[in-house]
């Protein structure tokens, strides 16, 4: 977990994955980050950190289309779950969102077989809950929502294998700015939690946030984050094939980071569509390893915990 007391180790693992994606350049996203300083600045910070290196499919696996997808997945999965079967905290770095289908994964069944309830925090313009169905363009890193709450049209990807389908309720997308007539039906259907940007314009990263934290913690639950470039404004992180306008700013996207910190409920984390060929001169990632420095508890001075509420008057 991520907040004060003893540190886990940070395991990072690399996921150079691009098969999800019609834009080219994600598969360099984990290398980026790693030039930018991740491992130093978490080295720093005083956590225990070892870099896994990349993950890659298996010899022989497919190369485009969802074969290829799903040989990804299973290697991510494998990779994560091993991590937290060492009792290690997962920091996986992409490559496109469809890695999410591997990691989320392979949170879910470890939380699963402890007894607990996985919560996901979507950190996205995007909802990503389209279906082969729904998908305008066809592009996996616009699905792995979808397939991981068990919707439709996924056999292709999943095989004959058993599915551990996430729970809809438990996913909470924040950030959201942009979704697709299709994947709008499914979210409100499934009834899933949506903080938009219009929720955030009105009442601040704050509120929101903490109901959720607050719900995880009630629940004894395990979160998951997936933070996806593109959740902030592209005039700070230019370096992602999806731009949207009006995405967090500086000090939105710190202070979520620092909250979560704060809560010592996450137990994962992916960052992903990272796209060096779009950035400038490394902006973008240089961003992204301090806002993962913040969630790791880099302040600005030492806070004080808060104190618990006695009831007294």
């Amino acid at each position: 977990m991520t907040g004060r007391g003893e540190r886990q180790v940070i395991e990072v693992i690399g996921a150079p994955i691009e098969v999800g994606t019609s834009e080219a350049g994600a598969v360099m996203g984990p290398a980026s980050l790693r030039t930018a300083g991740l491992v130093t600045t978490l080295s720093d910070l005083g956590w225990p950190v070892v870099d896994r290196g990349d993950v890659a499919p298996d010899a022989g696996a497919p190369s485009h289309g969802p074969g290829a997808v799903a040989a990804w997945a299973l290697a991510l999965r494998e990779a994560v779950g091993a991590a937290l079967d060492r009792s290690a905290l997962p920091l996986v770095i992409g490559g496109d969102h469809s890695l999410s289908l591997g990691t989320v994964d392979a949170v879910l069944r470890h939380s699963m077989a402890a007894g607990r309830d996985l919560f996901v925090l979507w950190l996205d313009a995007h909802a990503d809950f389209n279906t082969p169905e729904t998908s305008p363009s066809g592009n996996m890193h616009g699905m792995p929502l979808a397939a991981l709450c068990g919707e439709p049209g996924f056999a292709d990807l999943f095989g004959d294998e058993a599915r551990v389908a996430l729970a809809p309720g438990n996913v909470h997308l924040f950030g959201l700015r942009s979704i697709d007539a299709g994947e709008r039906a499914l979210v409100a259907a499934r009834r899933i939690d949506v903080v938009d940007m219009r929720t955030i314009d009105e009442f601040g990263v704050v509120a929101p946030l903490r109901r959720i934290l607050e719900r995880v913690q009630a629940a004894g639950g395990v979160l998951h984050v997936s933070l996806d470039v593109d959740f902030l404004d592209p005039a700070l992180a230019p370096g992602v094939g999806t731009t949207v306008p009006g995405g967090a700013t500086f000090r939105e996207a710190h202070l979520i980071m620092e909250m979560l910190h704060d809560s010592g409920l996450v137990a994962a984390l992916d960052v992903v569509e990272l796209n060096p060929f779009l950035d400038e001169r490394g902006r973008s990632a240089r961003l992204l390893v301090e806002l993962v420095a913040s969630l790791f508890g880099r302040t600005i001075v030492e806070r004080a915990p808060a104190l618990p509420d006695t009831g007294g008057g």
